[in-house]
């Protein structure tokens, strides 16, 4: 376990590796799970002033669910999430040419229609965040990708030698900062040295 400040890393972080490979998990992800994407409470504002520019790039089912739902729905177990489609999909992914699930949000970020990428949860996926329950200013960093979903990134990580904190280090930042980033990538340098 690495220690940074209130927040404690798992060493999985840094000792395995990892690479999204979008051609045969298609995103799944995005629709794989008991609930939608878990939402921060300080992303709310964000998702709706975001939610305009991001429309043209949802599925009309999508849509449809949105006008139902609304755009983030309130879950006992996981606290906010963005609303699913019947218990699947996300409301904002939409399947493109290739069948891969496509965040209506990051394509409009891509677009330079808006400033907020997607979901910080969706972002730092397979890294898993949950606070203590003991300590609610301590946060825990797992790492947790999906047995079968995730095996081709996992083999994929591996082949390009890509260490989990390296792949997910622009959300890494977007979450904690850039001096927590860097205290990260030392520790993980340490750690290396340690085992020549």
């Amino acid at each position: 376990m690495i220690a940074i400040d209130n927040v404690l890393i798992s060493d999985a972080v840094v000792e395995q590796q990892f690479v999204c490979d979008l051609n045969k998990c298609k995103g799944g992800c995005c629709e794989d799970g008991d609930a939608g994407a878990p939402l921060e409470v300080a992303e709310l504002p964000l998702l709706k002033e975001s939610l305009e520019a991001a429309k043209p790039f949802m599925s009309a089912e999508g849509l449809a669910e949105l006008q139902k739902q609304g755009e983030a729905i309130y879950d006992k177990e996981f606290g906010w999430v963005t609303p699913t489609i019947g218990s699947g999909i996300c409301i904002y992914g939409q399947r493109d040419a290739k069948g891969i699930i496509l965040c209506a949000f990051e394509q409009a970020h891509r677009a330079g229609l808006t400033q907020w990428k997607k979901p910080i949860s969706c972002h730092l996926y397979p890294i898993r965040i949950s606070e203590s329950k003991k300590h609610t200013d301590v946060e825990y960093v797992n790492y947790e990708p999906r047995e079968t979903l995730c095996s081709p990134a996992c083999q994929l990580g591996q082949q390009l030698k890509m260490p989990v904190y390296i792949f997910l280090k622009e959300a890494l930042i977007r979450k904690y900062g850039t001096e927590f980033y860097e205290a990260l990538a030392a520790t993980a340098e340490n750690m290396q040295l340690q085992k020549k």
